[in-house]
């Protein structure tokens, strides 16, 4: 993650993250963090569900670690991991904490990561194989951008299926019209950050695709691992910076 050139520029850490763990009372969690957060003056959007949490979120450096403490306190959340990128202000208005249903919606009550994720292809061995042209056994790889068609217009991986999802609960229908597009093939699925394409990985292999993984950590862990290499334009992100570069940077939007 690199730092603004202009040392005079307060930074602000923009973290995001989720983790699918069974949360028992997501109202009773969603005061605790409420009151963590607004306390550490974060602003940003925390999501909870009996499903898990989802989270975009900015301060200082020092509050926002101390936030990611108070969240990995929490029973099932011990592991939880945040993407971090810096701004020169803070990307959002106002500090959100909502209890929904589901943490990202699919309305598919059969896809649960918390009882077993799909497996997962790291950022530089997904590199590796686009390198090459095929994965290690020697499939070809398709990948499969599983956001809304708006983002990928910002930027995605090149030669990637765009099935132009409206919104992410579209894509259980739209994998029942394009599932004949990915036998033979390994699918990686990705996203910004990880959690859509968790749920469509699994949601792939319950329809009976064997050679599907997840890109583990979406563009933005891809960026800060493997670079931008094979991938063009900028990632879109839900903040006032609105899209991304390579370098988790804030880019200038295409007009």
């Amino acid at each position: 993650m690199r730092i603004p050139e202009n040392r005079h520029v307060s930074t602000v850490l923009n973290v995001s993250g989720y983790c699918f763990a069974p949360v028992a009372d997501p109202q009773g969690l969603r005061e605790l963090l409420h009151a963590q957060a607004a306390a550490r003056s974060l602003k940003g959007t925390i999501l909870l569900a009996p499903e898990g949490i989802n989270l975009f979120l900015a301060g200082s450096p020092a509050a926002v670690d101390e936030f990611l403490a108070v969240i990995r306190a929490q029973p099932g959340f011990g592991g939880f991991e945040a993407k971090r990128s810096v701004s020169a202000g803070l990307p959002f208005r106002r500090l959100k904490v909502k209890v929904k249903r589901e943490i990202i919606r699919m309305d598919q009550p059969a896809i649960a990561p918390h009882a077993g994720r799909a497996p997962a292809v790291d950022a530089t061995t997904l590199r590796r194989w686009l390198d090459q042209g095929h994965d290690d056994a020697g499939r070809p790889v398709v990948l499969l951008d599983t956001r809304n068609g708006f983002e990928v217009d910002h930027g995605t991986f090149d030669g990637a299926l765009d099935w132009r999802l409206r919104k992410f609960s579209d894509f259980p229908a739209a994998l029942q019209q394009h599932r004949a597009e990915l036998e033979g093939r390994t699918v990686v699925s990705f996203c910004t950050g990880g959690i859509r394409c968790e749920k469509a990985a699994l949601a792939m292999r319950q329809a009976g695709l064997p050679h599907v993984l997840q890109l583990e950590g979406g563009i933005l862990n891809y960026f800060e691992e493997a670079g931008g290499a094979h991938f063009h334009g900028t990632c879109f992100v839900f903040d006032e910076r609105q899209v991304l570069d390579a370098d988790l940077l804030p880019a200038t939007p295409p007009r």
